[in-house]
Protein backbone atom coordinates (compact mmCIF):
# COMPACT_ATOMS: atom_id res chain seq x y z
CA UNK A 1 0.00 0.00 0.00
CA UNK A 2 1.37 3.61 -1.20
CA UNK A 3 1.57 6.30 1.19
CA UNK A 4 0.79 9.40 0.12
CA UNK A 5 1.59 12.82 2.09
CA UNK A 6 -0.85 15.83 1.37
CA UNK A 7 0.85 19.09 2.65
CA UNK A 8 -2.04 22.22 3.19
CA UNK A 9 -4.12 18.82 4.24
CA UNK A 10 -6.89 20.73 6.46
CA UNK A 11 -7.43 23.64 3.43
CA UNK A 12 -10.40 22.94 0.86
CA UNK A 13 -8.53 20.76 -1.51
CA UNK A 14 -6.99 18.60 1.19
CA UNK A 15 -10.12 16.47 2.42
CA UNK A 16 -11.01 16.35 -1.41
CA UNK A 17 -7.44 14.78 -1.62
CA UNK A 18 -7.29 12.78 1.04
CA UNK A 19 -10.44 10.72 0.72
CA UNK A 20 -9.81 10.30 -3.93
CA UNK A 21 -6.24 8.88 -2.44
CA UNK A 22 -8.13 6.47 0.37
CA UNK A 23 -10.46 5.11 -2.03
CA UNK A 24 -7.74 4.31 -3.80
CA UNK A 25 -5.49 2.02 -1.62
CA UNK A 26 -3.45 4.85 -0.69
CA UNK A 27 -2.52 5.40 3.06
CA UNK A 28 -2.46 9.22 3.86
CA UNK A 29 -0.65 11.86 6.37
CA UNK A 30 -1.11 15.32 6.41
CA UNK A 31 0.87 18.41 6.79
CA UNK A 32 -0.74 21.22 8.47
CA UNK A 33 -0.44 24.37 10.41
CA UNK A 34 -3.86 23.40 12.03
CA UNK A 35 -4.60 19.60 14.00
CA UNK A 36 -6.68 16.92 12.32
CA UNK A 37 -7.13 13.49 11.68
CA UNK A 38 -4.21 11.82 10.98
CA UNK A 39 -2.28 15.11 10.55
CA UNK A 40 0.79 16.14 11.78
CA UNK A 41 1.43 19.74 12.59
CA UNK A 42 4.10 21.62 10.71
CA UNK A 43 4.89 24.58 9.84
CA UNK A 44 6.43 24.02 6.72
CA UNK A 45 9.01 27.18 6.67
CA UNK A 46 11.38 25.31 9.22
CA UNK A 47 13.47 23.17 7.03
CA UNK A 48 14.26 21.19 9.94
CA UNK A 49 10.99 20.26 11.10
CA UNK A 50 9.89 19.55 7.47
CA UNK A 51 13.38 17.19 7.18
CA UNK A 52 12.26 15.16 10.41
CA UNK A 53 8.99 14.45 9.44
CA UNK A 54 9.91 13.62 5.68
CA UNK A 55 12.51 11.00 7.03
CA UNK A 56 9.90 9.37 9.76
CA UNK A 57 7.14 8.60 7.38
CA UNK A 58 9.29 7.85 4.22
CA UNK A 59 6.04 8.58 1.51
CA UNK A 60 5.94 7.47 -1.92
CA UNK A 61 4.20 9.98 -3.21
CA UNK A 62 4.23 14.09 -1.84
CA UNK A 63 1.06 16.73 -2.74
CA UNK A 64 2.17 19.91 -2.28
CA UNK A 65 -1.45 22.08 -1.69
CA UNK A 66 0.41 24.02 0.92
CA UNK A 67 0.26 28.14 0.81
CA UNK A 68 -1.24 31.23 0.09
CA UNK A 69 -3.89 31.02 -2.38
CA UNK A 70 -5.41 33.79 -2.51
CA UNK A 71 -4.41 36.67 -5.49
CA UNK A 72 -6.42 39.41 -3.99
CA UNK A 73 -4.68 39.10 -0.82
CA UNK A 74 -1.09 38.68 -3.03
CA UNK A 75 -1.44 42.21 -3.20
CA UNK A 76 -1.66 43.24 0.63
CA UNK A 77 1.34 40.49 1.43
CA UNK A 78 3.64 40.07 -1.36
CA UNK A 79 6.51 38.86 0.90
CA UNK A 80 4.31 36.72 3.10
CA UNK A 81 3.06 35.38 -0.03
CA UNK A 82 6.51 34.28 -1.70
CA UNK A 83 7.60 32.90 1.79
CA UNK A 84 4.68 30.56 2.17
CA UNK A 85 5.09 29.32 -1.43
CA UNK A 86 8.36 29.34 -2.40
CA UNK A 87 10.47 28.86 0.54
CA UNK A 88 8.17 26.62 1.95
CA UNK A 89 8.10 24.51 -1.53
CA UNK A 90 12.04 24.12 -1.27
CA UNK A 91 12.17 22.97 2.07
CA UNK A 92 9.82 20.21 1.40
CA UNK A 93 11.62 19.26 -2.15
CA UNK A 94 15.14 19.23 -0.41
CA UNK A 95 13.81 17.09 2.56
CA UNK A 96 12.63 14.51 -0.21
CA UNK A 97 16.13 15.15 -2.07
CA UNK A 98 18.07 14.24 1.03
CA UNK A 99 15.77 11.29 2.91
CA UNK A 100 13.45 9.94 -0.01
CA UNK A 101 15.00 10.86 -3.46
CA UNK A 102 12.63 7.99 -5.09
CA UNK A 103 9.74 9.20 -3.66
CA UNK A 104 7.30 11.22 -6.29
CA UNK A 105 5.80 14.93 -6.16
CA UNK A 106 3.10 16.57 -7.28
CA UNK A 107 3.49 20.46 -6.84
CA UNK A 108 0.57 22.34 -7.38
CA UNK A 109 0.63 25.28 -9.18
CA UNK A 110 -2.08 28.21 -10.96
CA UNK A 111 -3.23 29.23 -14.34
CA UNK A 112 -2.77 33.01 -12.94
CA UNK A 113 0.61 31.84 -13.48
CA UNK A 114 -0.11 32.40 -17.83
CA UNK A 115 -0.82 36.33 -16.75
CA UNK A 116 -3.11 37.90 -19.41
CA UNK A 117 -3.42 36.23 -22.48
CA UNK A 118 -6.06 34.71 -25.00
CA UNK A 119 -9.51 35.73 -26.74
CA UNK A 120 -12.68 34.38 -25.59
CA UNK A 121 -13.09 30.73 -26.67
CA UNK A 122 -9.13 30.05 -26.92
CA UNK A 123 -7.61 27.88 -25.05
CA UNK A 124 -4.32 27.69 -23.36
CA UNK A 125 -1.74 25.35 -22.98
CA UNK A 126 1.65 24.48 -21.28
CA UNK A 127 3.32 25.76 -23.54
CA UNK A 128 3.07 29.19 -23.92
CA UNK A 129 5.29 31.46 -22.21
CA UNK A 130 3.85 32.84 -18.65
CA UNK A 131 3.66 36.27 -18.12
CA UNK A 132 2.45 36.35 -14.17
CA UNK A 133 0.84 39.80 -13.28
CA UNK A 134 0.15 39.04 -9.49
CA UNK A 135 2.28 38.49 -6.49
CA UNK A 136 0.74 35.14 -6.11
CA UNK A 137 1.44 34.34 -9.75
CA UNK A 138 4.88 35.11 -9.47
CA UNK A 139 5.68 32.64 -6.93
CA UNK A 140 4.08 30.12 -8.18
CA UNK A 141 6.04 30.31 -11.11
CA UNK A 142 9.02 30.44 -8.99
CA UNK A 143 8.04 27.17 -7.41
CA UNK A 144 7.50 25.86 -10.79
CA UNK A 145 11.06 26.76 -11.52
CA UNK A 146 12.51 25.25 -8.54
CA UNK A 147 10.59 22.16 -9.22
CA UNK A 148 11.92 22.04 -12.72
CA UNK A 149 15.66 22.59 -11.40
CA UNK A 150 15.39 19.83 -9.30
CA UNK A 151 14.17 17.70 -11.95
CA UNK A 152 17.04 18.69 -13.87
CA UNK A 153 19.68 18.64 -11.42
CA UNK A 154 18.63 15.86 -9.01
CA UNK A 155 16.64 13.61 -11.22
CA UNK A 156 13.51 14.05 -8.99
CA UNK A 157 10.30 12.78 -9.75
CA UNK A 158 8.26 15.92 -9.66
CA UNK A 159 5.12 16.68 -11.67
CA UNK A 160 4.36 20.48 -11.73
CA UNK A 161 0.25 21.83 -12.23
CA UNK A 162 -1.00 25.11 -13.34
CA UNK A 163 -4.15 24.32 -12.05
CA UNK A 164 -7.67 26.34 -12.85
CA UNK A 165 -10.47 27.80 -10.90
CA UNK A 166 -11.66 25.51 -8.85
CA UNK A 167 -14.81 25.35 -6.35
CA UNK A 168 -17.12 23.29 -4.38
CA UNK A 169 -18.46 22.51 -0.90
CA UNK A 170 -16.10 23.60 1.54
CA UNK A 171 -14.67 26.43 -0.52
CA UNK A 172 -14.59 28.77 2.36
CA UNK A 173 -14.83 33.07 1.25
CA UNK A 174 -12.52 35.10 -0.55
CA UNK A 175 -13.29 33.19 -3.74
CA UNK A 176 -15.37 33.95 -6.65
CA UNK A 177 -18.28 31.27 -6.29
CA UNK A 178 -18.11 30.95 -2.22
CA UNK A 179 -18.81 34.92 -1.80
CA UNK A 180 -21.48 34.61 -4.42
CA UNK A 181 -23.41 32.03 -2.95
CA UNK A 182 -23.23 33.33 0.53
CA UNK A 183 -23.63 36.83 -0.13
CA UNK A 184 -27.23 35.18 -1.86
CA UNK A 185 -27.88 33.01 1.43
CA UNK A 186 -27.54 36.62 3.19
CA UNK A 187 -30.10 38.11 1.27
CA UNK A 188 -32.75 34.86 0.98
CA UNK A 189 -32.14 35.12 5.03
CA UNK A 190 -33.06 38.64 5.49
CA UNK A 191 -28.99 39.34 6.67
CA UNK A 192 -28.06 41.54 4.05
CA UNK A 193 -29.89 44.10 1.92
CA UNK A 194 -28.31 43.13 -1.70
CA UNK A 195 -25.06 41.09 -2.84
CA UNK A 196 -22.27 43.31 -3.35
CA UNK A 197 -19.63 41.86 -6.32
CA UNK A 198 -16.53 43.36 -8.39
CA UNK A 199 -15.35 42.50 -11.78
CA UNK A 200 -18.10 40.59 -13.47
CA UNK A 201 -16.65 40.32 -17.44
CA UNK A 202 -13.51 38.84 -16.52
CA UNK A 203 -14.21 34.74 -17.86
CA UNK A 204 -12.64 32.07 -15.75
CA UNK A 205 -12.70 28.56 -16.32
CA UNK A 206 -14.08 26.30 -13.60
CA UNK A 207 -13.35 22.99 -12.42
CA UNK A 208 -15.03 20.91 -9.51
CA UNK A 209 -12.88 20.04 -6.56
CA UNK A 210 -13.48 16.45 -6.83
CA UNK A 211 -12.61 15.77 -10.49
CA UNK A 212 -9.36 18.29 -9.96
CA UNK A 213 -7.93 15.69 -7.16
CA UNK A 214 -8.62 12.84 -9.77
CA UNK A 215 -6.30 15.01 -11.91
CA UNK A 216 -3.65 15.28 -9.14
CA UNK A 217 -3.58 11.09 -8.68
CA UNK A 218 -3.45 10.04 -11.97
CA UNK A 219 -0.04 13.01 -12.71
CA UNK A 220 1.13 11.05 -9.39
CA UNK A 221 0.82 7.97 -10.98
CA UNK A 222 1.17 8.54 -14.43
CA UNK A 223 2.28 11.91 -14.66
CA UNK A 224 5.94 12.39 -16.44
CA UNK A 225 8.47 13.83 -14.34
CA UNK A 226 10.04 17.29 -14.91
CA UNK A 227 6.51 17.96 -17.02
CA UNK A 228 3.62 20.56 -16.12
CA UNK A 229 0.03 19.89 -16.55
CA UNK A 230 -3.20 22.09 -16.50
CA UNK A 231 -5.90 20.93 -14.56
CA UNK A 232 -9.05 22.56 -15.93
CA UNK A 233 -12.34 21.83 -17.92
CA UNK A 234 -11.85 23.45 -20.98
CA UNK A 235 -14.55 25.74 -20.65
CA UNK A 236 -14.95 29.34 -19.01
CA UNK A 237 -17.64 31.21 -17.61
CA UNK A 238 -18.22 34.59 -16.86
CA UNK A 239 -18.63 36.16 -13.56
CA UNK A 240 -21.84 37.71 -15.00
CA UNK A 241 -23.18 33.85 -16.10
CA UNK A 242 -22.23 32.36 -12.79
CA UNK A 243 -23.54 35.09 -10.87
CA UNK A 244 -26.89 34.61 -12.88
CA UNK A 245 -26.70 30.93 -12.71
CA UNK A 246 -26.95 31.46 -8.73
CA UNK A 247 -29.41 34.14 -8.58
CA UNK A 248 -32.05 31.62 -10.73
CA UNK A 249 -31.38 29.17 -8.09
CA UNK A 250 -32.60 31.79 -5.14
CA UNK A 251 -35.43 31.94 -3.26
CA UNK A 252 -35.98 35.65 -3.52
CA UNK A 253 -34.72 38.80 -6.12
CA UNK A 254 -31.56 39.38 -5.33
CA UNK A 255 -30.57 42.78 -5.64
CA UNK A 256 -26.65 43.21 -7.04
CA UNK A 257 -24.77 46.07 -6.34
CA UNK A 258 -21.25 47.14 -7.93
CA UNK A 259 -17.86 47.20 -5.34
CA UNK A 260 -15.08 49.46 -5.44
CA UNK A 261 -13.34 47.32 -2.97
CA UNK A 262 -13.85 44.04 -4.87
CA UNK A 263 -12.62 45.14 -7.41
CA UNK A 264 -9.17 43.24 -7.91
CA UNK A 265 -5.52 45.08 -9.49
CA UNK A 266 -4.62 43.67 -12.45
CA UNK A 267 -7.57 41.45 -12.90
CA UNK A 268 -6.91 38.82 -15.98
CA UNK A 269 -9.88 38.97 -18.23
CA UNK A 270 -9.80 35.58 -20.13
CA UNK A 271 -8.63 32.48 -19.52
CA UNK A 272 -9.67 29.28 -20.51
CA UNK A 273 -7.65 25.85 -20.49
CA UNK A 274 -6.75 23.19 -22.61
CA UNK A 275 -6.14 20.05 -20.83
CA UNK A 276 -5.44 17.98 -23.86
CA UNK A 277 -1.67 16.82 -22.29
CA UNK A 278 -3.21 15.82 -18.89
CA UNK A 279 -5.94 13.67 -20.88
CA UNK A 280 -3.30 12.31 -23.29
CA UNK A 281 -0.76 11.15 -20.05
CA UNK A 282 -3.29 9.71 -17.93
CA UNK A 283 -6.75 9.19 -19.41
CA UNK A 284 -8.62 12.26 -17.28
CA UNK A 285 -11.77 13.81 -18.12
CA UNK A 286 -13.86 16.41 -16.27
CA UNK A 287 -16.90 14.74 -14.76
CA UNK A 288 -19.00 17.22 -12.44
CA UNK A 289 -20.63 20.28 -14.54
CA UNK A 290 -21.18 23.78 -13.52
CA UNK A 291 -24.70 23.80 -12.37
CA UNK A 292 -23.71 20.57 -10.34
CA UNK A 293 -21.36 22.30 -8.59
CA UNK A 294 -23.33 25.89 -7.54
CA UNK A 295 -26.19 23.63 -6.16
CA UNK A 296 -23.84 22.25 -4.17
CA UNK A 297 -22.20 25.17 -2.88
CA UNK A 298 -25.62 27.49 -2.58
CA UNK A 299 -27.13 24.21 -0.88
CA UNK A 300 -23.84 24.37 1.84
CA UNK A 301 -24.26 27.93 2.61
CA UNK A 302 -28.09 27.42 3.22
CA UNK A 303 -27.22 24.70 5.71
CA UNK A 304 -24.65 26.46 7.65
Amino acid sequence: MKKAIITGSQGFVGPYLRRELEECGYTTVGLDLQEGDNTIVVDLLDAGQVRTVIAREMPDVVFHLAGQANVARSWKIPQKTVELNVVAALNLMEAVRVVSPDCRMVMVGSSDQYGNLGEAGQRVDESIVTRPQTPYAVSKNAQEEMSRIYVHVYGMKICMTRSFNHGGAGQAKGFLIPDFASGIVAVEQGEATCLRVGNLEAQRDFTHVKDVVRAYRLIAEKGHPGEIYNVGSGTTYSAQEILDKLCAMAKCEIPVQQAPEKMRLNDTPVICCDHSKLTRDTGWEPTVTMDEMLSQVIAEWRSK
